[in-house]
């Protein structure tokens, strides 16, 4: 495990350059980009004198919520990084250990490249999740506070969030409970926060992955940002 983490963090340090220059000269065609799930409508819209579908993409909605300082935060406040996110409780005795583990690992790979990347853990037990116990849990599992928020708050915000706009179901092929949600899931998010991917938080199969797409998903993110500076 920790080699294959290893391996993948050297392609996070030195690949990055060189694969965007191949993308940015034969189009994000040449490599399979992580894809978008979900969309609002389909609208449409002249272009050079024809008519084009566009599509919406869903966006995961503004909120608030505490951090493990009792700092009241969203999504947006991290700009436009790219966010892994889990869904964890601190009693957990199963899943949510490994899966925390996991999270760490991740976090350590993107150790020397900290701007691309942030991670969210919302806790399912927000009742018995306080901001002392998430502050606790992370320093157990000995990860970065800055750029790895727990997040705990009210019960219905943090479901609502989970199910109508992480899609959290469908990324169990809804083998989950709508009353207390416990899911070994990751979920990817780019920088428009939308979803670009949920892997299985306990295969290191798909944590390789997460750490490939999330490498693919900060070459489009600058592909953008040049852009927009040429239109400038």
């Amino acid at each position: 495990m920790k080699s294959r983490v290893l391996i993948a963090f050297i392609v996070v340090v030195f690949i990055p350059v060189a694969s965007y220059l191949i993308v940015d000269h034969y189009s994000k065609d040449a490599v399979n980009m992580p894809r978008r799930y979900f969309y609002d409508t389909v609208v449409v819209k002249k272009e050079k004198g024809r008519e084009v579908n566009d599509t919406v993409w869903h966006k995961i909605r503004p909120f608030k919520l505490k951090n493990q300082f009792g700092k009241e935060v969203g999504l947006d406040d991290w700009g436009d990084k790219i966010i892994v996110v889990d869904f964890f409780f601190t009693s957990c005795p199963s899943v949510c250990p490994t899966l925390t583990r996991n999270m760490k690992r991740l976090q350590t790979a993107f150790k020397k490249t900290d701007t691309i990347v942030r991670f969210v853990s919302f806790s399912v037990d927000p009742e018995r999740d306080s901001v002392p116990k998430l502050k606790a849990y992370g320093d157990k599992f000995q990860i970065d506070h800055d750029t790895w928020w727990m997040l705990t708050g009210d019960k219905k915000e943090i479901y609502d969030l989970a199910f109508n706009e992480f899609k959290a179901s469908i990324a169990s092929n809804g083998n989950i409970d709508t009353g207390f949600i416990h899911t070994e899931k990751l979920f990817l998010i780019d920088k428009d926060r939308v979803v670009r991917g949920w892997y299985n938080g306990l295969d290191s199969v798909h944590l390789d992955q997460v750490i490939k797409d999330v490498v693919l998903l900060n070459m489009e993110r600058d592909k953008k940002r040049k852009r927009n500076l040429f239109r400038k």
